[in-house]
């Protein structure tokens, strides 16, 4: 009897392949987080950043079509943009194995720039003319739950992108609609700059 426990021992401290499914997956959710997390805070500098830029550099073009040139919805839009997609970038070489990659980030990405206008204009229509902190707190709201959505897909069970370069290029598509649109902008209500009533730079 003796033996026999002494050789069940050892097996007490290894893992059944359950057991090691359960804290890989873990593993996998805490990364999935804390990347999150990190691009939530990148994307909360960048765009910090990127709103003051074109200013602190004397209006400078070759900056314009990445930072705010001027306080428009559209511009606010260009201010979560490019830092969401600049850190998925990043991010996409440390998530080769997540095969749904970049339809997530897609799905992401296009709901946090469109959150902004839905809320600006909900809360004009609603309240009335926003405060200046109403906007800064819109895009960080907007910024938070985009990433929160993100991490809620890539914790569902992993489905294959079947059109990663399709995602991929739909995202430069839209970068490059915000570059075009920096210089040739269409004269409609998300574009216009509400201090100065003007379009564009």
């Amino acid at each position: 009897n003796i033996v026999k426990v002494l050789s069940i021992l050892p097996a007490l401290g290894e893992y059944t392949p359950l057991q090691n499914n359960w804290k890989e997956e873990t593993m996998k959710q805490k990364s999935i987080g804390l990347w999150q997390l990190m691009g939530f805070a990148v994307t909360s500098l960048m765009g910090t950043i990127l709103h003051f830029l074109y200013e602190w550099l004397g209006n400078s073009v070759l900056v314009a079509p990445f930072s705010g040139v001027n306080e428009s919805t559209w511009e606010h839009m260009k201010l979560l943009f490019w830092p969401m997609f600049l850190f998925a970038i990043l991010q996409s070489f440390f998530f080769k194995e997540e095969k749904d990659y970049w339809c997530v980030k897609l799905k992401g990405i296009i709901f946090g720039i469109i959150l902004i206008p839905v809320l600006f204009y909900t809360y004009n229509g609603v309240i009335g003319k926003s405060p200046d902190w109403i906007n800064i707190a819109i895009f960080f709201v907007s910024a938070a739950v985009a990433y929160i959505y993100e991490t809620r897909l890539f914790k569902k069970e992993n489905q294959p992108c079947r059109a990663p370069k399709l995602a991929l290029g739909i995202l430069c598509m839209i970068a490059l609609l915000f570059v075009i649109f920096t210089f040739a902008t269409p004269e409609i209500g998300i574009f216009k700059d509400p201090l100065t009533g003007g379009y564009g730079i």
